[in-house]
């Protein structure tokens, strides 16, 4: 009877483990559908709204949608979640950017949409262009990358 047991607590785990990967997946899902439901917004420095948003906002109001409450700022919001490298990263991981422009520099943020062999995807709110989703992998972004962060496990 023990064994029995707990031949069905093991079956349990790993039945278990393929309805919590579709869990995560349906919200990761969610998450890159509302950030690119906002592409075309136009930019609007501190905006929430389809009227207007920034980057951080955009990541702000995308996982908001599945209940996951970030900080504002995309410098505060870089410190959240899990680090992650090149290697690791993943749809629904965000992109944190460090940019220097005449002795100033300020943050950017998008989030990861797609990753592919010979591009990976990213939404933000670019401040010239609004809403938009671009390759992470060209010259520009590759280059200013500051960090990765995974929110959802």
């Amino acid at each position: 009877m023990k064994y029995l047991l707990s031949a069905f607590l093991i079956a349990g785990i790993f039945i278990s483990a393929p309805a919590q990967n579709k869990k995560k997946r349906r919200k990761i899902e969610s998450v890159i559908k509302t950030g690119r439901s906002y592409v075309g917004t136009p930019y609007k420095w501190g905006g929430l709204s389809r009227s207007g948003i920034d980057c951080s906002g955009l990541i702000y109001n995308s996982y908001k949608t599945i209940g996951v409450s970030l900080p504002r700022t995309a410098k505060a919001q870089s410190k959240t979640g899990n680090k992650r490298g090149w290697n690791g990263i993943r749809e629904g991981d965000l992109v944190y950017f460090k940019f220097k422009k005449k002795g100033s520099k300020w943050y950017h943020s998008g989030m990861i949409t797609y990753v592919g062999k010979d591009k990976i995807l990213f939404v933000h709110a670019s401040s010239s262009r609004g809403v938009i989703e671009s390759n992470l992998l060209s010259d520009y972004y590759k280059k200013n990358v500051k960090n990765f962060r995974r929110v959802i496990k």
